[in-house]
């Protein structure tokens, strides 16, 4: 039996072989709390390598761990490099464009996804006229602020790529599934293991 899959080039990056902080599972509260005990635990020289598998979930607690890793390396001048496995959808392409292209590694097989934020909102109006104009300004200004705030992320996950800040936000609103070998075409990632 002849194996036809491609060629590994795993071996040309062999610190990808054991990540430093591995996550996995929804971004939410729990996966900070194990990625800050596991940076914690992990070893203070060298290269920082982090891997994760996600389906997606909180966009704010992958932008702390993201602030986290960007201060890692502006106070330390240390490299950091992103391994996604598998699935790397919603808030885990957020938490991957704190790293720069050139350090993101996707696993073969794997795929990211990237959308526009979301929000499920209702609002109700009570009380006296005069003062319902403020509750919508207020929502209103909720939404042009997370608007800004997806931007400035859409902006870090194509800096340094072929993909322009127009084509991500032209295809974001429907989901855009992105394979490995795509998002490396794209120059997304550096390289496929």
């Amino acid at each position: 039996m002849t194996d036809t899959s491609p060629a590994s080039n795993a071996r040309n990056y062999p610190l990808l072989a054991a990540p430093h902080v591995h996550l996995h599972g929804p971004v939410d509260d729990a996966m900070y709390d194990t990625f800050k005990s596991q940076l914690v635990a992990a070893p203070t020289e060298g290269p920082l390598v982090v891997s994760i598998t996600t389906l997606g979930g909180d966009p704010e607690v992958a932008r702390a761990m993201g602030d986290n890793i960007r201060l890692l390396r502006e106070y330390t001048d240390r490299e950091t490099l992103f391994l996604g496995k598998v699935a790397v959808y919603s808030a885990g392409a957020t938490f991957m464009s704190a790293f720069p292209v050139d350090s993101r590694f996707l696993t073969r097989g794997s795929r990211i996804m990237i959308h526009e934020r979301q929000m499920q909102s209702t609002i109700e109006l009570n009380g006296p006229l005069n003062t319902l104009s403020y509750a919508l300004k207020a929502k209103l200004h909720e939404i042009e602020d997370s608007i800004n705030i997806q931007e400035e992320g859409f902006r870090a996950i194509v800096e340094g790529s072929k993909v322009s800040l127009e084509e991500l936000k032209k295809k974001a609103p429907s989901n855009w599934y992105i394979e490995a070998e795509e998002a490396r075409d794209l120059g997304l990632i550096l390289d496929i293991i």
